[in-house]
């Protein structure tokens, strides 16, 4: 589940993590997704939190957090497309579509997820 605080909204569906470089580099590659995939990064940065949708089945929607959980970008990626986020961004959020119309984030937004 992944809920936007600051609106009350939440998304019902599975959400996974991905913290180690592996899971990282693969994310949702070959796959059609079907579950939120969270990205936690070293580093807050833009270029670290940089995505691509290489080998990408379809698009998914996409939202960025700082390290306060604070949403940074919202963004949905095609598949064979490169994005930078425009703020420094800790934890990416991959879902498939329509995640962002169930929790509505904007800049500013606290996002929590539940595994």
């Amino acid at each position: 589940m992944i809920v936007n605080e600051s609106k009350n909204l939440s998304w019902e569906g599975e959400v996974r993590i991905a913290d180690s470089f592996i899971k990282r580099a693969l994310g949702l590659m070959f796959k059609k997704p079907r579950y939120a995939l969270v990205f936690i990064l070293p580093l807050e940065t833009r270029i670290n939190a940089s995505i691509h949708g290489f080998f990408m089945l379809e698009s998914i929607d996409v939202i960025f957090l700082d390290s306060n959980f604070r949403v940074v970008d919202v963004t949905t990626l095609k598949p064979w497309r490169i994005y930078i986020p425009k703020a420094r961004a800790r934890y990416i959020i991959e879902g498939p579509r329509g995640l962002k119309e169930s929790i509505k984030p904007e800049f500013g937004d606290k996002i929590k997820w539940f595994t």
